[in-house]
């Protein structure tokens, strides 16, 4: 198990710490309370391309080799970044064509992260230089274990530039897609509004415009700055592998926030590692639901340092953060409870971001591991040093255990592109939200979840959702009827299949290529106003306990050979169907036709547990998140109390918790913020 910081050395050095005679002598003491704290590995040097590199050509690596080696000295491991999210000024003054252009063509300047076009040829033998460079300095130093290509790809609204370079990889992926320009055009139905194209370089980029651009192509246009971010890590990543073929590459994932597909930026990478918000998350589902989706990335191919499999946490926060308008402190507890809800997930590395609150620039009051006057004394500092000492005694334990799910939650960014940058029939629709309601049912019932893109092979789950997968390949459409047919059970929702991949409606009815699989057909839709709702009326052994509205959405189907679940009980399509269940093969296929609130969620869950023979974990109060990891021969449990109160827990059989050594029957009262990692036997005398 790795456990960790992200540090900067370059920060600590005189006059900001040190002495004029010593300037460096602060990062000693740093190490010294790494080593206190139980910290084996650091991530470093991510935004340090100014001071590798302060003029152009000459290269200054030895501080960083000096901090390797202070770490060295106590086996502390290291994992250092691709300094190429924040060009230096020089970079930037002497080729301003790399800054990134706005969709309105306003160059965006100099002086900060992340100032650069990804398409742009000059900017990437900059990025070929440094990296060769670095790599040639310190790619062999004996405390390497990791690369990080860049940091945050896509942040602050850069995964799409409309530079001149751009613009000519955009024809030429258009080129490379369609081959014609007929197909382009049709394809792309380019014949609305007139905006038939006669050459390449004729096709626009979705600039600042009087009307809306055609849906079609702005998803290409979306899918085209996601491959661009993925083609550039995978330069890097290429690079590094050449260069240090031992060392393993990663990248920091940010829980879905821009626009770039994760499942592909996974694939250039050895391992994920994930950047967290988990201290400032309403509900521990938020972040969880962020968790499983991150490490449901990589499947397959892992190769962490160490050996060990999982995905890691590579900037979680040790405190609070600085970027909200109200940036309150973390209460005591939270940040350990967090953690281990993380390493209950699979992580098999934990790095706080960051390890002491920097004295300058824009992140200065932002939570670190230390405080501003580095004494080590703060309260941080104190449960960071607990979580270590837990973490060494439970690492062994946790060696090659890995979170396994029986079911599945489908994702495709494609959609969500389609959804958040198209004309929709209700803005009111949110598709984060949708996923998320599904998902809090089953973490709130300790179900055990991955996620998937719809390309992936199912059939290790018994139940798979695909919530409002409104744009939906035909060969996606092919891979849920298999996995049903095989005796899979799917629950699919409203707003699915209106679209194919190249953003056409059907002419066959909705769900478009699903209409036999789900046994009916949606003929109409109709979209509800905030305040305004239907209601359900349940049949059969669904077990309702509140009278569940339908808002947002209601869908008016027509049958053709399924059951009847569920009925609307208002309006023109009072008494139509807005659930159903379809034999199908061996599976069943239930389509939703409406969207509840949370309430409705857990009831399907609990009928859903007995129609797919689902069981938790573990038995206990609805309040205890429960995860396990596990191996051939070994189980852990753990349980995360995320109330403020204690809550009583009762052991049909012994348990032995690894982080006191003690074996509880009987009742025990978890204490709020309270953390068990447990085995299903006690020890042996």
């Amino acid at each position: 198990m790795f456990f960790g910081v992200d540090y900067y050395p370059e920060h600590w050095v005189y006059p900001l710490a040190g002495t004029p005679e010593d300037p460096e002598a602060r990062w000693r003491r740093d190490v010294e309370l790494m080593v206190e704290a139980g910290v084996n590995i650091v991530r470093m040097g991510e935004f340090a391309w100014g001071v590798y590199e302060p003029e152009e050509g000459r290269y200054e690596f030895d501080w960083m080799r000096r901090m390797m080696d202070l770490l060295g000295e106590v086996n502390i491991k290291v994992v250092l970044g691709t300094p190429t999210a924040a060009p230096p000024i020089w970079l930037c003054r002497s080729h301003p064509e790399i800054l990134p252009l706005d969709h309105r063509g306003q160059r965006r300047c100099e002086g900060t992260r992340r100032a650069y076009c990804a398409n742009n040829d000059v900017y990437w033998e900059y990025t070929r230089r440094i990296v060769r460079a670095l790599a040639a300095a310190l790619g062999r130093h004996p405390q390497l274990v990791a690369w990080q290509i860049d940091n945050g790809l896509g942040a602050h609204d850069t995964a799409a530039s409309f530079n001149p370079e751009t613009e000519q990889d955009w024809h030429a992926w258009l080129k490379a897609k369609y081959e014609t320009l007929e197909r382009l055009n049709e394809r792309l139905g380019t014949r609305f509004w007139g905006q038939t194209v006669t050459q390449w370089e004729h096709v626009p980029m979705p600039r600042y415009t009087t009307a809306p651009h055609n849906p079609a192509l702005v998803v290409d246009w979306m899918r085209f700055c996601s491959d661009t971010l993925v083609t550039y890590a995978r330069m890097q990543a290429d690079l590094l592998h050449e260069l240090t073929p031992d060392i393993p590459v990663t990248h920091n994932f940010r829980a879905l926030s821009y626009d770039c597909d994760y499942f592909d930026l996974a694939e250039v990478v050895d391992f994920v590692a994930v950047d967290t918000n988990a201290t400032i998350k309403e509900r521990s589902a938020e972040l969880a639901c962020e968790i499983d989706l991150m490490r449901s990335l990589k499947k397959d191919g892992i190769r962490c340092p160490g050996g060990d499999g999982g995905f890691w946490v590579i900037e979680q926060k040790a405190g609070h953060v600085d970027w909200q308008d109200v940036n309150s402190l973390v209460r005591p507890g939270v940040v350990r409870l967090f953690t281990y809800q993380l390493v209950s997930r699979g992580a098999t590395g934990v790095l706080y971001f960051l390890w002491r609150q920097p004295r300058i620039g824009v992140e200065k009051f932002y939570g670190g591991v230390l405080t501003h006057d580095g004494r080590a004394e703060n309260r941080g500092f104190q449960e960071i040093k607990q979580i270590g000492q837990e973490l060494q005694r439970l690492g062994p334990a946790l060696k090659n255990t890995r979170f396994i799910a029986d079911v599945c939650i489908l994702y495709s960014h494609e959609n969500e592109w389609s959804l958040n940058h198209t004309r929709q029939p209700n803005k009111q629709f949110n598709y984060r939200h949708h996923v998320q309601l599904f998902y809090n049912a089953l973490h709130d019932r300790n179900i055990p979840v991955d996620f998937a893109r719809p390309t992936e092979d199912l059939s290790p789950y018994r139940l798979v959702f695909a919530p409002s997968l409104q744009l939906l390949a035909g060969g996606e459409a092919d891979r849920l009827k298999l996995y049903v047919h095989n005796g899979g059970t799917l629950v699919s929702t409203f707003n699915t299949g209106l679209v194919d991949e190249y953003h056409i409606a059907p002419d066959t009815g909705f769900p478009h290529d699903l209409t036999d699989l789900f046994g009916m057909e949606v003929v109409e839709f109709d979209a509800l106003p905030p305040g305004e709702e239907n209601h359900l009326m349940f049949k059969g052994s669904f077990p309702a306990t509140h009278l569940h509205p339908g808002i947002t959405w209601c869908d008016i189907i027509e049958t053709k050979g399924c059951q009847v679940v569920a009925t609307f009980t208002r309006d023109f399509y009072a008494g139509r169907p807005a659930m159903t269940i379809h034999d199908f093969g061996d599976g069943k296929a239930i389509y939703i036709g409406t969207m509840s609130r949370q309430p409705f969620y857990y009831d399907l869950v609990a009928w859903l547990r007995q129609l797919c023979s689902l069981h938790p974990l573990i038995k206990v109060p609805d309040t205890i998140e429960v995860s396990l990891r596990q191996n051939n021969d070994t189980k852990i449990f753990f349980l995360l109390n995320h109330q403020n109160s204690p809550v009583r827990i009762n052991f049909y059989k012994p348990m032995h918790d690894f982080l006191t050594d003690q074996t509880f029957t009987g009742n025990y009262d978890l204490p709020p913020h309270g953390v068990l990692v447990l085995d299903e036997s006690a020890p042996k005398a």
